[in-house]
């Protein structure tokens, strides 16, 4: 069975036997219309079930009521987790979201900037690592409200909602350190981009600080697929690690599976960690450890602080989150002789 057609803004207008623009000015308020002629409209709407769009009725007064979210990696459930808290954020108050994906790409990065500022969204989320300073001078510019996660801008339309990236990985290293390993690996991406130069930078700088500490590092995509190609390259390399540092959890669920293709036991033989503690890290084999970033806070936040009178971070503002670090089965005290005679990397 068809469902019944939705009546428009044309029918009321024919039922009332009034325009288009005159419904229209009745639906926003306008106060020119007679109060007869307003009850006709009226009873009109009533009697056809008219529902007018609301999307509409804000861009005529100026006014828009949807928000815009640009990430790198939508894949990815780190970004997947604040789509979703922004989204039921924005729902309460009666906003929408467009997403936009840029999958590390710059260029795409820009594009979706520039299209979202020409849909007048009434906000925008910027939950990236690859931020363009020629594109922020813009948005600076243009005075829209944004926020921005992991890249501090100091405009008064932008609020910053920064991880420390370099401690938390500190502490992740210190605490494999004390463990008692001394081979270590990173696993990243795209290392062109801060914060996740960050990561690595901690990485190498609490290694370098220990000469008896040996360490390589592998990059491939932000993926299972690209932690599992890491891994296969590490246990062919001289260094056999008993620790893996990974930049994120998404890369460290490949990691695990190629070291088990590897007949390696984690972590009995290797110790895997992760960063962010996506849903599925509680649930890998063995569960990961890795560091817990709030997603759904930082969801929820970003989208209060693009929606007036929503209580968020306010324009200009900046919050420093402090990850923290959840020890899980992924790691454990190493039982494996110390580091091969060659030299470190450093």
């Amino acid at each position: 069975m068809e469902r019944p057609k939705a009546a428009t803004l044309a029918d009321v207008a024919r039922r009332a036997q009034v325009s288009n623009a005159t419904v229209s000015r009745v639906i926003n308020g306008v106060d020119v219309v007679s109060a007869t002629t307003r009850n006709r409209v009226q009873r009109a709407i009533a009697e056809l079930g008219y529902r007018p769009d609301e999307r509409a009725r804000a861009l005529a007064r100026g006014q828009s009521r949807t928000l815009g979210l640009i990430v790198s990696n939508l894949e990815n459930d780190f970004y997947l987790d604040i789509f979703q808290a922004l989204e039921t954020e924005a729902r309460r108050w009666d906003y929408e979201v467009v997403v936009a994906n840029t999958d590390y790409r710059t260029e795409r990065l820009v594009s979706s900037i520039r299209a979202m500022v020409a849909q007048r969204v009434a906000g925008l989320a910027i939950v990236v690592t690859e931020i363009e300073p020629a594109v922020v001078r813009e948005l600076a510019a243009e005075g829209l409200p944004v926020v921005v996660y992991d890249c501090a801008v100091p405009a008064a339309n932008f609020a910053t909602i920064q991880i420390d990236d370099y401690s938390s990985t500190r502490r992740i290293v210190d605490y494999l350190y004390s463990a008692g390993h001394r081979r270590f690996a990173f696993v990243g991406h795209h290392t062109r981009h801060e914060p996740l130069r960050a990561r690595e930078r901690a990485f190498r700088d609490v290694l370098r600080a220990h000469p008896d500490a040996f360490f390589q590092i592998v990059t491939d995509a932000d993926s299972p697929d690209g932690g599992l190609r890491a891994a296969r390259t590490l246990v062919t390399s001289d260094l056999a690690p008993t620790a893996v540092v990974c930049l994120n959890d998404f890369m460290a669920i490949g990691v695990m599976k190629g070291l088990r293709e590897a007949g390696l036991r984690v972590p009995e033989d290797v110790s895997v960690t992760g960063f962010d503690d996506i849903s599925l890290a509680k649930f890998a084999s063995p569960a990961l450890t890795t560091m817990a970033v709030p997603r759904e806070w930082i969801g929820r936040l970003a989208a209060s602080a693009l929606i007036p009178g929503a209580g968020g971070i306010a324009l200009g503002q900046e919050i420093v989150v402090d990850p923290e670090l959840l020890v899980r089965d992924s790691t454990a005290p190493c039982r494996a002789p110390l580091g091969p005679e060659a030299a470190p990397v450093r």
